[in-house]
């Protein structure tokens, strides 16, 4: 199996407000259902942009968890789900500004609770790469189970990507426990965006960060986000700024993981780093654009993931 993603799948109740909300005050705006968690976004992006993914996830015998087995399996991702009726599946509250930046409430739904005795160890001693989300740390559980993924994952040879989620939950975790975590997990790819590279690190500028974070995650490339300003890859300290691709901003929710799946599917193919970088900065800026972690597809995105394709299959030859 190529790629493997264990982690969140929830189900994004998307507010959109087209003006600003003052405190007590009333606006019209937009409320939709989306699909999301981190983990599952990433596992579709990855999958949309030609890798063969597989998704471990634990939802709720609920309605909402037979519609991420339908939504999930309509995009063409593989699955092995844990099924519960002791939660619901995992929702989020995701509020969207007027000016586009979104900030999130995640509920504790079924995906917070996976145990390591539920994991599908043969599915994770097959993968030739995993991917984590922070998300599977904040708490535990889900931690324990994602430790053990990494751990059964590595031993049997398996690369390692992570993403470190969410600047304020570092925050309230504590920096330097965050680390603890995680630095022993054999991160081998590592998708911090600005925010939570500078909590991490202390620092600010990019190549700053970039080279703090290579200290605190021996041998591994950092994948620095940076939204508007693109992005920074460092790889065995050889730095390079990657510009962002054109992009209005609409929606900022899922780009991160958008950028993820997207260089996942290029790198692990053989893309140069900096290559599947550029590609993963085309991705993210169509999703900006759009309501939604994982909005519909369209000509436009058609043609960003044929740009993906070609040039990862050009590389891969």
């Amino acid at each position: 199996m190529p790629l493997v993603v264990v982690g969140d799948y929830a189900w994004d109740v998307l507010i959109r407000a087209n003006t600003q909300l003052l405190s007590g005050g009333d606006i019209f705006g937009e409320v939709q259902l989306a699909p999301g968690g981190s983990a599952a976004n990433t596992a579709v992006w990855a999958r949309r942009c030609g890798m063969r993914t597989r998704f471990v996830g634990k939802i709720g015998n609920d309605r909402f968890g037979r519609l991420a087995m339908d939504e999930l399996e309509a995009e063409g991702v593989e699955t092995q789900w844990v099924r519960t009726d002791a939660h619901l599946t995992g929702s989020v509250a995701v509020w969207i500004d007027h000016q586009g930046q979104r900030s999130m409430v995640s509920g504790k739904g079924a995906d917070h609770y996976l145990l390591p005795s539920e994991l599908p160890t043969a599915t994770l001693r097959d993968a030739r790469h995993l991917h984590l989300s922070a998300w599977s740390f904040f708490g535990d559980p889900p931690r324990a189970a994602a430790r053990r993924a990494a751990r059964v994952a590595k031993e049997a040879g398996a690369t390692i990507s992570f993403d470190p989620g969410s600047f304020q939950m570092i925050q309230e975790l504590g920096a330097d426990e965050f680390i603890a975590l995680t630095d022993d997990i054999g991160i081998d790819v590592l998708f911090p965006n600005a925010e939570e590279g500078q909590v991490l690190t202390g620092e600010v500028e990019p190549e700053r960060v970039a080279a703090k974070l290579a200290e605190l995650y021996p041998g591994a490339l950092i994948a620095l986000k940076l939204d508007a300003d693109g992005s920074y890859v460092l790889e065995h300290g050889q730095g390079v700024h990657l510009p962002p691709a054109p992009g209005r901003l609409v929606d900022a929710t899922g780009a991160g993981d958008a950028f993820a799946g997207a260089y996942l599917a290029a790198w692990l193919t053989g893309v140069a780093p900096s290559d599947a970088a550029r590609l993963a900065n085309q991705v993210s800026a169509w999703v900006i654009e759009r309501v939604g972690a994982r909005p519909p597809w369209d000509d436009a995105l058609a043609g960003t993931l044929a740009s993906v394709q070609r040039t990862a299959s050009t590389r891969h030859d």
